[in-house]
This record gives structure tokens, sequence and C-alpha cells, in this order.
């Protein structure tokens, strides 16, 4: 793959700033590492290039959950080599079911946690390894290790606060602003039945998860960047449920014949013309109008007026997310901020994930301890490393490529600094000039496009293990080729492992999302009604998000499974529809309401493959004839719709699952 050159020789302004301010940081962690006569000088200088963003919450965030990471990491260290000590094969064993515990953790967490455990699980490899074969150093090494990272993380984070921060907060109003104009796009896109209207849901649903990975690291930044997170919990529950509701006033329209379609034609224009430029005095004088023809218009029947019901209460979502939005700018809350995001977890996928990080550890290891090779312990520290950073990912192979490319770049100049340049100077001064100039133009590339973030973090990485610049002279030039042999068979290793041991059966993983899927369904009629929508939600946006990145390689028949994912995010939407219209009912009505939910989630405890068309025609049935004798009012109105859509949408599922069925007993 070639690197885009231009990041390097015509950077941005932001990319300038970064680049001086991390090399800055970088320097002066070196130089107070070989001030206080630490024994490895070069690790506090590794640890800000690792921890280094371009955004300062981002780097307090992740260097507060390295530290505690690195804390557990030299704790569990210390813990296995007193207990593993004369027994080196007990050792790799207890290091690899350690590590693959947190690779696990690490893929069922998000951001901040699961960091911290990506560090808890490799430092016990930094730590424990070199001790092998001095087991009585184990604690010492602990101690300087343990004192070097946490002052590059102490220094990391100071030069970032201090000197001309960009905080996530300022910038999250900007990724908000964008965020809330996909969703309108997304929404528009349904209702017009545009061609493009699944990759406008992707997109929005994608810009939702990634915002919310922001938010996380605005809470780090004082008072302002917690209260532009909470206004983007409100904003990103209000987009869900604007698509919810887009999704289901499309149903609604589609459900209506060619005559009753004909008499709302108008209004449907219009509403696709107001949010083609959504202002808000356009969309509160539509919202009003729509409001009075739902409610007075004669010539229109129940279906046509619940319709317009909808069309206004898309208007009233945009509206409040337009509100959640200058609330994100203002930091000022327009309303209690629900919970965060919930997120999808696959136990199965995490265990395998931590299955191959345990192999890829163990691998190296039989072979250190059928070779005896002095320096396979690097090897092994290698592989754990890159098995801890990347193991969870899907695409773990490609990176763990780019990361070897990084290294193949560092090899070369490694050799001209500290076999040529080194031994020709003294003095700190210099020393920072020598090391200095490629660092910048790596801190550059970390400022980069993601295609290049890896390889540039790699080379600045292991640029400084291979000089290991310390108060001992320089590394001599076999040394130097034993260590960088020991590191491509680590990483080597490692992604033959992300090879062997992946995720090849898409079909299994596709059948699990749904399972789960078909889960929280159940789980959907007694979730709190304050934070259903972004429980559901989030949840839903991480499947849909899966089930696209492994459609491609599903058969043609088992493609339906992606139609099945939507098919039950829209029978959730109804279902928060029917609950939200339902909220303060009292009486026959309140009790018809908990019997239908009892049906509805007692019919799914089947799965998604058996469900019976008519289950819910009884409970509905029932609970029509309560909506009858009730009073005649907006919210009851909208209840008997409610009905009728998530009745038609139960039968749609039910026939997509006999499809699917179908699919599966042909393949």
């Amino acid at each position: 793959m070639r690197l885009p050159w231009t990041v390097f020789l015509a950077p941005t302004p932001a990319a300038l700033l970064f680049a001086g301010k991390t090399l800055f940081a970088a320097g002066l962690a070196l130089w107070l590492a070989f001030r206080f006569s630490l024994e490895q000088p070069v690790w506090a200088c590794m640890t800000v290039m690792i921890v280094s963003q371009p955004l300062s919450g981002m780097v307090l965030a992740k260097g507060l959950f390295r530290l505690l990471g690195t804390l557990a990491g030299t704790c569990m260290a210390v813990v296995l080599m007193g207990f593993f000590a004369q027994t080196p094969w007990l050792f790799l064993l207890a290091l690899a079911g350690w590590m693959a515990l947190c690779t696990a953790a690490s893929t069922l967490l998000r951001n901040h946690v699961a960091y911290g455990f990506v560090l808890a699980g490799y430092t016990v490899a930094i730590i424990g390894l070199p001790a092998i074969a001095h087991p009585l150093t184990v604690f010492d090494q602990a101690v300087a290790r343990c004192t070097e990272i946490c002052l590059g993380i102490v220094v990391a984070s100071a030069v970032s606060a201090l000197f001309w921060p960009q905080r996530v907060e300022q910038n999250l109003a900007a990724q908000a602003r964008r965020t809330w104009e996909q969703g309108v796009a997304a929404a528009r896109a349904e209702l017009a039945e545009a061609q493009d209207a699944t990759q406008g849901l992707l997109a929005m649903l994608g810009q939702v998860v990634a915002v919310d990975a922001q938010r996380d690291h605005a809470w780090f930044e004082g008072q302002r960047g917690r209260q532009r997170a909470r206004a983007l919990r409100l904003l990103s529950r209000d987009l869900l449920s604007l698509l919810r509701t887009a999704r289901g006033a499309m149903r609604q329209w589609r459900g209506l014949d060619e005559s009753r379609r004909g008499a709302l034609q108008p209004w449907r224009d219009e509403l696709l013309v107001t949010l083609a430029d959504p202002q808000a005095p356009a969309l509160e004088a539509l919202l009003q109008r729509l409001r009075e023809a739902a409610g007075t218009a004669p010539e229109l029947d129940n279906d046509q007026r619940y319709l317009l019901a909808r069309f206004a209460i898309l208007l009233d979502k945009i509206l409040l997310a337009g509100r959640a939005l200058d609330s994100v700018h203002t930091a000022q809350l327009s309303a209690v901020a629900p919970s965060a995001l919930a997120r999808h977890r696959d136990v199965q996928t995490a265990l395998l994930y931590g299955l191959r990080s345990a192999c890829a550890l163990l691998a190296v290891g039989v072979f250190w301890l059928a070779s005896a090779w002095p320096s396979a312990p690097g090897a092994m520290l290698m592989a754990g490393v890159i098995c801890s950073l990347f193991a969870n990912r899907d695409n773990a192979a490609t990176i763990g490529l780019g990361f070897l490319r990084g290294i193949l770049y560092a090899a070369p100049v490694a050799i001209l600094v500290s076999q040529v340049l080194l031994p020709q100077i003294s003095g700190y001064p210099l020393l920072s000039l020598v090391l200095g100039v490629p660092l910048f133009f790596a801190a550059l590339g970390m400022a980069g496009p993601p295609s290049v973030v890896g390889t540039a973090t790699a080379f600045a990485i292991h640029l400084l293990v291979l000089v290991s610049p310390n108060n001992h002279g320089q590394v001599e030039m076999g040394a130097l080729l034993n260590q960088l042999q020991s590191l491509l068979i680590g990483v080597g290793a490692a992604v033959l492992m992300f090879r062997l041991i992946s995720l090849r059966t898409p079909r299994r993983t596709s059948r699990r999302i749904l399972e789960a899927t078909t889960y929280d369904l159940q789980r959907l009629t007694r979730v709190p009604l304050a934070n259903a929508e972004t429980w559901f939600g989030g949840r839903m946006a991480d499947r849909l998000l899966l089930l696209a990145r492994h459609i491609e390689q599903l058969s043609s028949g088992e493609r339906g499974r992606w139609e099945q994912g939507l098919l039950a995010l829209d029978l959730g939407n109804e279902l928060l529809h029917l609950r939200a219209c339902l909220a303060d009912a009292q009486g026959e009505v309140a009790r018809a309401r908990d019997a239908f939910l009892a049906r509805f989630a007692e019919q799914l405890e089947v799965g998604f493959g058996d469900l019976q068309p008519g289950a819910l025609d009884a409970a509905a049935e029932r609970l029509r004839q309560a909506l009858d004798q009730a009073p005649d009012d907006e919210p009851h109105r909208l209840a008997r719709g409610a009905i009728g859509q998530l009745q038609q949408t139960w039968r749609s599922c039910c026939l997509e699952a006999v499809v699917e069925e179908g699919a599966d007993e042909s393949a």
C-alpha cells in the first residue's frame, strides 16, 4: 500500500501543531527520564508517542486508563512471577490465559475501559517476560517500567492540556451538526423512498456511534465538556427516535391504496421540500398545519389522519433534535439527559479473539522453549503487544501488516542513527536533534488518515526500541539486528495467528445477531420507556452495522438476514411507539396494553424463525376494543394506528423468516 506522501510533504497547520507538541512532550519525557537516572528512559518517550492524540481530552482519557491498566498489569506480573517463577511453561500458560481474558474484555467493552484492559494485558508481558531468567528482579523491573510509563503519561497529558489545547468538546459541536444533518437527510431519504435510503440509514447510524465515542473523551475536559457530553446523549436519542418515526411513517404510507395516497400526496411533497432546507420557522409552521389537519379534516379516514399525525411527530422530533443540537453548542441542557447508547456484546466473538491472542503468544513461547533462543522473549513480547492491541479487531491481520511495515521503515533509520550518528555526538541537545527529525515526520503521520496512523505509530515506537537511548552507551549492531529479528518474528507470528483464527463464518455471526435481537425485543416490553430509545437503538445500530459488514460474505439466499435485521428494528420501533402512545393509560386500556405486551414477549420466546402470523391478533383485538371505549383523544388515536402497524410488521417478520428458513435449507 502506498503512503499518501502529502501528509508529510504538505501537512496541515493542525498536523504541524500536533507534531510539534508531541515532539516537545517526547523530548521532555526523555530528558526527565535521563535526569532521574531511570533504567530505560526510552519507555517514557515511547509512552508519549503511544498516548498522544490530536485532541486534549483524548490524551487525558487515554492516559488515565493507560495508567490504570499499567498498574493492574504490573501487579499481575508480580503475582504470576511469584507463583510460577520456577516453571516457565506454567508462567507462559498463565500469561496466555491472562492475555486472552484481557483481549476478550476489551472486545466486549468500549473506549477507555477497553483500552485499560489492553494495557493490563501487555504490561504483564513487558514486565514478566524479561524477568523469566532472573525472577528475583521482577519487582524491581515492575517498579522501573511503571515509573517510566507513568512519567510519559503525565508529561503527555500536561503538554496536551497546557499548550494550545484542541479540546474535544469544541470539536463536538461541528460533529454534532454533521450528525444532525445526516439524520435529517436519512429521514428525508426514507420518506422519498430513495434508492440510497439504506446507505443513508447506515451512514447515520455509523455517525451516531462515532460521535458517541467522542462524547466519552469530552467527559474529561471539565464541566462544559461534561455538559456537552450529556447534550450529545440527548441528540443521539432524538436522532434515533427521528429515524424510527420516519420508517414508521413510510410503512403506513405503503399500507394505503392509491386513492388515499393521492389525497395525502401534497402533504408528503411539502414535507419533502421542507426537509430539504430544514429551517425552524418552516418546520414549526408545517407542524401546526399537520396537527390541525390530522385532528379536524372530515374528508380523511382514520388511517390517513394517523399518517398525518406521524408526519407531525416526525417534524416534532426534528425540532427536538435541533434543540439538543443547540444544547451541544451552548453546553446548556434542554431536557434531562437519557442513559448512554447501549452496545451490542457478542461473547462468542470475544472468546474467539481471546483465543487467538493466547495462541499467538503460546506459538512463540513453544518456539522459545524448543530453541532456547536468547532473544525469543523479545519476540514473545512483540506478539503479546500486537495481540493485545489488535486481536479484537475484525481486520487484525491487515492492521498487523501495517505495524510490520512500520518496523521495516524504522530499521534502516535506526541503523543510521544508532551506528553512525549517535557515536559522533555527545549531550542531550544533539541527541534530541538526531531523534527529533524522524520522530517529527512520524508524528505528522500520526495526525494523518487512518491508513497512515498505524504505520507511523509503529515507526516511531520501534525506532525508539531499536535505538534505545540510555545512560550506558549505544546499542551494538549485532544486538540491534538480533532485536530486529525478534520483532519481525513476533509480529509475523501474531499476523499468522490472526489469519488462522478469524471470523470466517459470517452466517453464524449473523444468526447470533438476530438471536440477540430477538431477546432484546422481549426485554423491550419491560425496559423503562425513558431509556428504551437509547438502549434498543444503540444496540440495533451496532448490529445493523455488523450485518452490513458481513452481508457481502453471505450467499445470495442468506442475505435475507439483512432484511430480517431491518424488520426487527422496525418491530422494535413500532413497539416503542405503541408504548409511548399508551404510557399514561389507565383502567381497562392499561390492562389490555399489559396483556398485549406480555403476549408479544411470550411469542418471541420461540425464536425469530418460528413466529406465527396470527399470534398477536387476539391480544390486539382486546386492546382495540379497550381503546374504542376510551376517550377519543390523540394518544388513543395514535395507539389504534400503532396496533395495526405492529401487526403488519409482525406478519412481515414471519414471512421473511419463512423465506430465510428456505434459504438455510437450500444452503
